[in-house]
């Protein structure tokens, strides 16, 4: 089985080397680099049991303001990509009745991600695929400030998936792959 400290390792290779290295994520560079990007492992095999970790994680958030953000890994559960999906729409709503609408809010990300309406093999698909299932817990206050000091989101999107295209799906398989055998 592989280890906890081998499962955050290899989603810190991920951040570094494409959400980071291929600036997907524009705000991302500061909070990892300050060591501020808690990576919780989750060895949920239940829904049950990887919503209440969601909301560990949220607790861990509450109560420590110098994790900027934190993305909870699922080695062990919602593998198939169907299934994360379920997971995604849960976690929403568990947010929502947990009082946490507004201050936190999820991204997510799959080794299999296909976005709506894509191809399984488009490229564009590798700007949320990562080494293991993983919800991205998102103060919102931090990402308000981050998105009103950058000139135009509103194209990071379509950026991320010209530049993903024209690089290449292999090129982000393969680093994927090295990331997940990164031990």
């Amino acid at each position: 089985m592989t280890s906890n400290k081998e499962i955050a390792d290899s989603t810190r290779c991920w951040v570094e080397r494409i959400v980071i290295g291929h600036d997907f994520c524009p705000f991302a560079r500061a909070p990892f680099e300050a060591g501020r990007v808690h990576v919780g492992v989750s060895r949920a095999t239940t829904f049950e049991l990887a919503l209440e970790d969601l909301i560990d994680e949220c607790l861990r958030l509450d109560n420590d303001a110098e994790i900027e953000t934190t993305l909870l890994v699922y080695p062990d559960f919602a593998t198939d990509f169907d299934d994360f999906l379920d997971l995604i729409e849960l976690a929403n709503r568990l947010l929502t009745m947990q009082g946490y609408e507004g201050i936190y809010q999820l991204a997510h990300f799959h080794p299999d991600y296909v976005f709506d309406g894509s191809e399984e093999d488009d490229a564009a698909n590798y700007t949320n695929r990562s080494p293991y299932p993983t919800l991205h817990i998102i103060r919102e206050a931090s990402l308000a400030r981050a998105v009103a000091a950058h000139p135009d989101t509103g194209k990071i999107p379509q950026r991320n998936i010209r530049h993903a295209r024209e690089v290449g799906g292999d090129h982000f398989a393969t680093i994927l792959a090295g990331c997940r055998n990164k031990r």
